[in-house]
């Protein structure tokens, strides 16, 4: 076998799964001239060209005791993010052979990670960071589950860091990870169609921190206390965000660290929702402790824009506007953008990833100023999203995109808001949040093209 003076293992790796990330694998273990074999259950004949071109051995769909004899002599067994825990292979294999591509692209990586976990909010503080860093002169990429795998990232050559947003899947998978900034942003109940529990899901999430030392940071938000509490092992200097005691936190106006030294204006942001803030205050601090500069940071701020799919305003038509927030897919992400406006109507449902949705009316049995003037179920827990409000508002079940964007507009009064902010996921209707958010989005244009929103 080959050993790459990079740090790639000299043993037998197996792969499960010859998606993005199995794909993104092979690549790299070519580049090394290593041998690599691939697990998939249900291989296309593209997806057995390409293992060809890589000179990948694909094993397709084996039976367990050919999945035992490959398992069995391999020194990891890399398993791909979409791979279910009900697969054999966690049965089969030793808990110290399983890892992640994270785990694997942390063991070659050659310059600092900044790794970003957290419920909601990853995306948006990944790409900030990456952004503040750019700015301030250092070649840094975006990785992870936004732009390349993280393996393909750590074997560039022209990086000086790598941001890399990290779900709890490949988080559960490390051993030995250890990024330079670990940025934890929340804590909320999701993902238990994985995590068999809440407090497997946190212990996923907390070993972002396991392997840090004194010289690492851990950035975590002062308001959680799952996240502090967690924190409070870690090895690493802990340096917290959020309340008005954080060490990043906004005093009149302007956000600051530590003793007081100001880093900008709030008016430095395109939009100051107050999931804008807290994300900016993330990103402040993780971008500052990994060597972004106070002026590079605020330039990125300056020239951020809205992410599509959250909190993203569509149109305004008769005194009522409307925002896709198909990205958020958890009760908690609902939460966050409902605290942005005063009176809403709210479309939500989807596929229930096994979460409860009461959140969503606590938060206006104990949020008096904001109204709730409406409510449409959508998709497979669209009963479920009606029931829960039928007693406080108008609260009914759509059976398409374009009869909710109708139905909401048809409860909206002057000023209010028709959000889509589904706290489910998309796969019942759609392929992703992407295309659900694209589809509310035509469906308000058509509405308000053909008069139906006046």
């Amino acid at each position: 076998m080959i050993s790459s003076p990079s740090g790639w293992p000299a043993g037998k790796i197996v792969v499960i799964g010859f998606g993005v990330t199995g794909r993104a694998l092979a690549r790299v273990a070519q580049l090394f001239g290593a041998p690599l074999t691939v697990i998939e259950d249900r291989p296309s004949e593209e997806a057995v060209a390409l293992a060809e071109g890589l000179g990948v051995t694909l094993i397709a769909a084996p039976s367990p005791s050919e999945l035992f004899a490959h398992v069995a002599d391999a020194e990891l067994v890399v398993v791909s993010p979409g791979v279910a825990p009900s697969h054999p292979v966690f049965a089969i294999a030793a808990r110290e052979q399983l890892v992640s591509e994270v785990e694997l692209a942390g063991r070659i990586a050659t310059v600092p990670i900044v790794a970003i976990t957290g419920t909601n909010g990853k995306t948006t503080v990944t790409t900030l960071v990456d952004e503040m860093l750019r700015a301030s002169g250092l070649r840094s990429t975006a990785a992870g589950n936004i732009g390349p795998t993280l393996i393909e990232a750590v074997v560039r050559d022209d990086l000086d860091v790598i941001v890399a947003e990290l779900s709890s899947f490949q988080l559960a998978l490390t051993q030995r990870f250890c990024p330079r900034v670990a940025t934890w942003l929340n804590f909320a109940e999701d993902h238990l169609d994985w995590h068999p529990t809440m407090e497997d899901y946190a212990d996923a999430k907390s070993r972002i921190f396991s392997n840090q030392g004194p010289s690492d940071i851990a950035v975590v938000n002062a308001r959680e206390a799952m996240v502090m509490e967690r924190a409070a092992r870690a090895r690493s200097r802990v340096v917290t965000f959020g309340d008005d005691r954080a060490n990043y936190r906004v005093e009149s106006a302007h956000f600051v660290r530590d003793a007081g030294e100001d880093l900008g204006e709030i008016a430095l942001l395109p939009r100051q929702l107050p999931h804008d803030i807290d994300n900016a205050l993330a990103a402040l601090a993780s971008a500052l402790e990994a060597g972004a500069t106070i002026e590079g940071c605020a330039r990125a701020l300056s020239e951020s824009v809205v992410l599509a799919h959250r909190v993203e305003l569509i149109a305004e038509s008769a005194g009522v506007s409307y925002f896709d927030d198909s990205k958020a897919t958890t009760p908690a992400a609902v939460v966050a953008a409902l605290g942005a406006f005063p009176s809403v109507v709210l479309i939500a449902g989807g596929r229930n990833k096994g979460l409860d949705l009461s959140p969503l009316r606590r938060f206006f049995e104990g949020h008096t100023a904001h109204e709730l003037h409406g409510v449409i179920g959508i998709g497979e827990a669209g009963p479920m999203v009606a029931a829960l409000f039928a007693d406080l508002v108008p609260a009914v079940v759509a059976t398409s995109m374009d009869e909710a964007v109708r139905l909401a507009t048809d409860l909206a009064k002057m000023g209010d808001a028709v959000l889509l902010s589904p706290g489910c996921a998309s796969f019942d209707w759609y392929g992703s949040y992407a295309e659900r958010g694209a589809d509310f989005a035509h469906a308000v244009r058509a509405l308000i093209a053909t008069g139906g929103a006046q």
